[in-house]
C-alpha cells in the first residue's frame, strides 16, 4: 500500500507545477492586492535566485528589472503622440465648421492665414485664402443669406460630427464614452472590467474624442485623454509577463498612465503626476512616483516635439501678466472661490439627477437620439454668440488674455487717451468702451449657456471631459468680476482700497488674472482636487507669481463644496454606477463591530466551508453548483471548525477540470484533501487528489469583536478581496469587500442593493 502510495504520490502532485489561469480573477471581480504583492514577491525572489546561475540568467534578471522603465517610455512617446494628432486634427475639425481653406484644405484657419502675404495685423483672422461656406458656395461674404447659409451648415457639420461619435462608440466600443476618470478611479482600486482598457477602446475613444471635441459640444477632451492613456499603458503591460500576469502590478503602470494623460492634455507634467497621486490612485509607492514623473516627461516632451499649438509652447493657455496682485484683491479672489464651490455643488447635484433619469428611465434607450438633440441645441444656441461659437479652449485662451497694445479682441475695445505719452508696454487703466460692454453682455449669456448646457451633455454616450467646460465657466464669471473691479478701480481710484495701489496713469487690476482664478475655483468645486490643481493651473498658464490667489480660490472652492457634500462629480458617478469602490476619504464613525457585517447572520443558513481531508471532488462541484460565492475557508472538520485556509473558487473549478483531464483515476467519489500527507485510505478506494497548492495558508481574519472602524481601515489599507471571522480558531463567518460597502451605504441610510454593479 505504501508502495503504491508512492507511485500515487507523483501523480498527485502533478499541481505543483501551476496551470495556466490559476490565480486570474473574473470580470467583475475584485483583485486581493495582498496576494498579488506576495506573488509579485516570490518571482523576485526566483529570478534573483536564478540570476546567480549563468550569465544568460543575470541578463534576463537585468531585462527584467528595466522592463518597468521601458513600458513607461513606450507610454510616454504613444500618449503624446496620440495627444499631438488629436489636438491637431480638432483645430482643424473645429474650423471645417465654418469655412475651409482654399490653399490647402487640411490648413486650420490660422495656419492657412500664417503662410497668407495679405494679412494685416488688426485684421490677421481675414485673408483670402480662407474662405466661409456661403461665400464659396455663393459668392457673397456679407448679408443675411451669408448668414443663414454659414448657421446651417455649422449645425449640420456639429451634428454630422457628433452622430458619427455616438455611432462609433454604439457599435464598436461602448466603454468609450464618458470621461472615463470615475472607472479608472475604480480600476485602480482594485476592480476588474475586461475590456475597458481594450484596444478597441483606445482606437475609438481616440478617434471619437477628436469628432466629439470638433462638434462644438460643451465638453473638454482633458478627461478622456487620461483613460487613453490607460489604454496605451494596458497595452503595453501586455508585452511583459511581469505586468500581465500580475494585476497588481498592472494598477502601478496605470498609475503612471494617468499621470502622463494629464501631463499631455494640459501640458502639465508636474501637476499630472500630483493628479495621479491625489485624484486617481488607489495604491500609490514610491517607485510608482518617480515611474510616473518619468512618463510625464516623456509624454510633454513628445508633445512638445510635435508643437500641436504652432506656439513652440507646450502650455495650453500661455499668460503673460506684467502686474503684480495687491492684499485687497484676494477679497475678489475669495468671492470666485465661493462661486466655485456653489457651482460646483449645484453642477454635482443636477447632473447626477439627469444620468440617474437617463438610466431608469426610457430616455436611456435612445442615446444616439439624445446626442443628436443636445448637439443641435447647442450648435443653434452658440452660433449667434461669438463666444460659444468658436471652441472652448479658445474661448479660455481669450479670457485669460491680457489686453495688450496689439490685441485686436473686442474684450479690449478701451477707449484710449490720446494726449498721454508713455511707453507701449505699459498700458494704463482706461475707460471702457462699447466694445467692453458688447462683450460683457456676450459673456453674461455665454455664461448662463454654458452653465446649464454642461449638465446635459457629462454622461451621454460619447467621450466627454469636464475640465474644459468647468474652466470656461470660471473664466467667463471671473473675467467678468475681473473687468467690473478695474472699471471701479479706474473711477473711484481717489477711494480708500485703491488708494494704495493704484496709481493713476498706470495699470494696476488685470482682468485675465480674475479669468484664471474662477477657472480654477470652478474645477475645483466640481472635482475637488487642491494641490494638483493649483500646479496644473500654473503649469497651464506659466503664472508662477500668482499662485497664492490660485491657492485661496481652490481652498474657499472646496470648503464651500464641502459643506454641502463630500463627494466630488467623480465619486458621485462611481457611486451612480455602483461600482465597488471604498474611498479613502470617507470617514467611518460607526460604533459597530465585525459581528453586525460578517455573513451569515443569525437566520441565514451555515457557512460553505470545505474540510482537510474527508471532501469528494463531487461534494466539491456540488458546493460550486449550488453557490456563487468567490471562494471557501477550509477547516480541519465541521465538528471543531478550526480555520486552516482559504481556497479561491475559480482556482477550485480550474484544478478539478485540470485533474480529470491529465490525471488517471480521479473520479467524483476522489478524496481532495488539503494537508501535507494524503489521508491513509483503504486500497480498494479511487485515488485521493491533493489541492493544497491552490490553498491560501494565510488568510486574513479579524475577531468577530473587531470594530466595523478597524475592519474598513483594514480592507482599504491593505486592499483585501476578503476577510475571515474567527473566535479563538474557530470559523465564525466571512466579511467581503461588498458587505463592508453595503454595510457603510445602510449606516449613511442609503439603499445598500445600489452598490452591487452588475
Amino acid at each position: 500500500l505504501v508502495n503504491e502510495m508512492n507511485g500515487a504520490g507523483n501523480l498527485m502532485d502533478f499541481l505543483d507545477e501551476p496551470f495556466p489561469d490559476v490565480g486570474t480573477y473574473e470580470d467583475f471581480h475584485t483583485i486581493d492586492w495582498l496576494r498579488e504583492k506576495s506573488r509579485d514577491t516570490d518571482r523576485h525572489r526566483k529570478i534573483t535566485s536564478k540570476s546567480k546561475e549563468s550569465i544568460w540568467e543575470l541578463i534576463k534578471s537585468l531585462l527584467d528589472a528595466w522592463s518597468g522603465w521601458v513600458v513607461m517610455l513606450l507610454i510616454g512617446l504613444l500618449s503624446g503622440t496620440l495627444a499631438g494628432v488629436i489636438d491637431l486634427a480638432v483645430d482643424w475639425m473645429t474650423d471645417l465648421k465654418e469655412g475651409v481653406c482654399l490653399s490647402a484644405f487640411w490648413y486650420s484657419h490660422e495656419q492657412c492665414c500664417w503662410t497668407s502675404n495679405e494679412t494685416t495685423f488688426d485684421d490677421r483672422d481675414k485673408c483670402p485664402q480662407w474662405q466661409k461656406w456661403a461665400e464659396l458656395m455663393t459668392g457673397h461674404a456679407e448679408g443675411g443669406g451669408a448668414y443663414v447659409l454659414n448657421y446651417f451648415l455649422y449645425v449640420l457639420w456639429a451634428l454630422l460630427f457628433s452622430f458619427l461619435a455616438v455611432s462609433l462608440v454604439r457599435v464598436f466600443a461602448p466603454y468609450a464614452c464618458g470621461s472615463g476618470i470615475p472607472e479608472i478611479k475604480t480600476i485602480l482600486s482594485g476592480f476588474i472590467i475586461r475590456g475597458y482598457l481594450g484596444k478597441w477602446t483606445l482606437l475609438i475613444k481616440t478617434v471619437t474624442l477628436v469628432l466629439a471635441v470638433s462638434s462644438g459640444l460643451s465638453l473638454g477632451k482633458e478627461g478622456p485623454l487620461v483613460h487613453v492613456a490607460c489604454c496605451c499603458g494596458n497595452l503595453f503591460c501586455s508585452l511583459f509577463s511581469k505586468y500581465s500576469k500580475n494585476e497588481g502590478k498592472r494598477r502601478e503602470v496605470l498609475s503612471a498612465a494617468a499621470a502622463a494623460g494629464v501631463s499631455v492634455a494640459f501640458g502639465a507634467p508636474i501637476g499630472g503626476v500630483l493628479f495621479s497621486l491625489e485624484e486617481v490612485s488607489y495604491y500609490f509607492p514610491l517607485k510608482t512616483l518617480w515611474r510616473s514623473f518619468f512618463a510625464a516627461l516623456v509624454a510633454a516632451f513628445t508633445l512638445r516635439s510635435i508643437n500641436p499649438f504652432g506656439n513652440s509652447r507646450l502650455v495650453l493657455f500661455y499668460v503673460e501678466y506684467h502686474t503684480p496682485w495687491y492684499m485687497a484683491e484676494l477679497v475678489p479672489f475669495i468671492l470666485l472661490g465661493v462661486f466655485g464651490g456653489l457651482w460646483g455643488t449645484l453642477f454635482i447635484r443636477a447632473n447626477i439627477a439627469w444620468c440617474r433619469r437617463r438610466k431608469t428611465t426610457q430616455l436611456g434607450k435612445y442615446p444616439v437620439l439624445e446626442v443628436i438633440a443636445v448637439t443641435g441645441i447647442t450648435a443653434v444656441l452658440a452660433y449667434p454668440n461669438p463666444y460659444t461659437r468658436r471652441s472652448t479652449s479658445e474661448l479660455i485662451s481669450e479670457l485669460f488674455n491680457d489686453c495688450g497694445a496689439l490685441e485686436s479682441s473686442q474684450l479690449c475695445d478701451y477707449i484710449n487717451n490720446p494726449n498721454m505719452s508713455r511707453p507701449v508696454d505699459d498700458i494704463p487703466d482706461r475707460p471702457a468702451g462699447p466694445g467692453v460692454y458688447n462683450a460683457l453682455w456676450q459673456l453674461a449669456l455665454a455664461l448662463v449657456f454654458k452653465i446649464v448646457i454642461t449638465i446635459f451633455t457629462f454622461g451621454m454616450k460619447i467621450p466627454s471631459g469636464l475640465f474644459i467646460p468647468s474652466m470656461a465657466v470660471g473664466a467667463i464669471a471671473g473675467r467678468i468680476v475681473g473687468i467690473a473691479v478695474e472699471q471701479m478701480a479706474y473711477h473711484h481710484h481717489d477711494w480708500i482700497i485703491f488708494k494704495n495701489w493704484c496709481r493713476p496713469g498706470a495699470d494696476c487690476v488685470t482682468p485675465g488674472l480674475y479669468a484664471m482664478v474662477g477657472a480654477a475655483a470652478c474645477l475645483g468645486g466640481v472635482t475637488r482636487m487642491t494641490v494638483s490643481l493649483v500646479v496644473i493651473m500654473f503649469e497651464l498658464t506659466g503664472g508662477l507669481e500668482y499662485i497664492v490667489p490660485l491657492m485661496a480660490a481652490a481652498v474657499t472652492s472646496k470648503w464651500v463644496a464641502d459643506a454641502f457634500g463630500k463627494e466630488g462629480i467623480y465619486e458621485s458617478h462611481i457611486q451612480l454606477n455602483g461600482y465597488p469602490y471604498l474611498d479613502v476619504r470617507d470617514e467611518f464613525t460607526h460604533r459597530t463591530l465585525a459581528t453586525d457585517v460578517m455573513r451569515p447572520r443569525r437566520n441565514d443558513p451555515t457557512l460553505a466551508v470545505l474540510t482537510q481531508d474527508s471532501t469528494t471532488v463531487e461534494d466539491v462541484e456540488t458546493l460550486i453548483k449550488d453557490t456563487d460565492y468567490n471562494g471557501f475557508p477550509v477547516v480541519v472538520s465541521r465538528e471543531s471548525e478550526r480555520l486552516i485556509g482559504f481556497v479561491q473558487r475559480r482556482d477550485l473549478t480550474l484544478a478539478i477540470k485540470n485533474a480529470r483531464q491529465k490525471q488517471d483515476g480521479v473520479v467524483s467519489s476522489s478524496v481532495v484533501y488539503f494537508t501535507e500527507d494524503a489521508p491513509q485510505l483503504p486500497a480498494s478506494n479511487p485515488q485521493p487528489l491533493k489541492l493544497r497548492r491552490i490553498l491560501n495558508l494565510s488568510p486574513f481574519t479579524v475577531t468577530d469583536h473587531t470594530p466595523m472602524e478597524t475592519v474598513v481601515d483594514i480592507f482599504r489599507k491593505l486592499g483585501l478581496r476578503q476577510c475571515l471571522v474567527t473566535r479563538s480558531g474557530r470559523l465564525l463567518g466571512i466579511i467581503t469587500k461588498k458587505d463592508v460597502l453595503r454595510h457603510m451605504a445602510q449606516m449613511m441610510n442609503q439603499d445598500p442593493e445600489s452598490i452591487m454593479f452588475n
